[in-house]
């Protein structure tokens, strides 16, 4: 994590600010606009997403390559050459001046630095407010298994991880470790002790980390994000053998999430790889962080108010059970989708029938709905029957 050294307050006005100064001032105005994300390209004003939308930061100059290099040599320091050409891209966390944290990506577009951040928040949010149904606390009672949080990237699922590993380290004595790109969520140890481990400082890859971790005496494990063959081998083979992992993968859906698995591994072992997924597979989470733009989201924003959310999560619930599991197994997850569409009371849901109840509580409009839904007839009939049972 970087330190940035705190900006001098007393400069007089004629004197260009200094790199963190001027990265400071930009991260005190996305606090002070509520803004989630920062973004910093040559010829161009800082770029805020507030509310889900892009929008230019007023106010501030065009910045140029070569501040932009400063502010990412007093992030990263000045071994960042070596760093961008051996990885392509430059991970880390940071914390502003009033103690806010920050991830931050430091990569090359047109063949100069740009720079992007997301502003971490400081409190772990229950499942509700996150737009979860609180069943899924339900994971964190698991001893043992692969539960999986997939979707594309922003999408919040280092955030539901987090309410899921906080919830056990509230209330079981378990060893915890996580193994982060970078460190996003502090859990201080509480009934559980909790190790958190970040590539490039405490260990050089998740891999690397994953293996150490297993001879660490650990109960729950986290792992950031699996994507490699022998990540991917090791993660299932720690919950074969016992341990709860947690761990996130960039795919669209349940479907997704175990055809890239499987697709991972040379094609004689990929039989065997979806028999040892229905073994440990417990459930998989798929969400979309979509913008709100329904009714009582107009109505609120016309008010001038701030008590209706304008970013919702929009989730796909698989549990495995046997009938899922059997499907894994045989390779037939094409046919997973109907399951979950019937699994309603164990607990399952589809993106089409969370889409319907968004809509019904006037938090996305019904253009927003179709054009994230799988099937818009299946939305359109959910939702006219949810209308149904509210008239009732």
């Amino acid at each position: 994590m970087s330190d940035l050294p705190s900006p001098t307050v007393d400069r007089s006005q004629s004197t260009p600010p200094t790199p963190s100064e001027r990265l400071h001032r930009l991260l005190d105005h996305c606090v002070a606009v509520g803004a989630s994300d920062l973004h910093l390209a040559d010829g161009q004003l800082p770029f805020y997403r507030n509310r889900g939308r892009m929008v230019r930061a007023e106010g501030f100059a065009e910045l140029d390559a070569t501040q932009i290099r400063e502010m990412a040599v007093a992030i990263v320091g000045d071994r960042i050459d070596e760093q961008i050409a051996r990885r392509g891209a430059i991970d880390g966390s940071l914390t502003g001046s009033d103690g806010s944290r920050y991830r931050f990506n430091v990569y090359v577009s047109g063949g100069v630095l740009a720079i992007a951040i997301r502003r971490l928040d400081d409190v772990i949010r229950p499942l509700e407010e996150l737009g979860l149904p609180d069943s899924l606390y339900s994971l964190a009672d698991l001893r043992d298994g692969l539960v999986i949080v997939s979707g594309p990237t922003g999408s919040g699922k280092s955030t539901t991880l987090a309410t899921l590993i906080d919830r056990i380290n509230r209330q079981h004595q378990s060893h915890i470790i996580t193994i982060e790109d970078p460190v996003e969520y502090l859990h201080p140890s509480q009934k559980s002790l909790v190790h958190q481990r970040q590539l490039g400082i405490d260990c050089p890859s998740f891999h690397d980390a994953l293996v150490a971790s297993l001879r660490q005496d650990p109960d729950v494990i986290l792992v950031g994000e699996i994507r490699e063959l022998e990540t991917i081998r090791i993660a299932i083979t720690a919950a074969e053998t016992g341990h709860l992992v947690f761990t996130t993968v960039h795919a669209g859906d349940s479907v997704g999430v175990i055809e890239r698995i499987t697709s991972v591994f040379p094609a004689e072992e990929q039989a065997g790889v979806r028999r040892q997924l229905a073994l440990v597979l417990r459930a998989n989470i798929s969400q979309k962080l979509i913008v709100a733009d329904g009714p009582a989201v107009v109505a609120d924003e016309r008010r001038g108010g701030s008590e209706v959310k304008r970013r919702v999560i929009a989730s796909e619930i698989m549990r495995v059970n046997p009938a899922v599991a059997n499907l894994i197994a045989s390779g037939k997850s094409q046919q997973i989708y109907s399951v979950i569409e019937s699994g309603t009371a164990s607990g399952m849901q589809t993106l089409d029938q969370d889409l319907a109840r968004l809509m019904k509580r006037q938090l996305i409009s019904e253009r927003t709905a179709m054009a994230y839904a799988h099937n818009p007839a299946i939305v359109a009939d959910r939702f006219a029957r949810l209308r149904q049972g509210r008239r009732a």
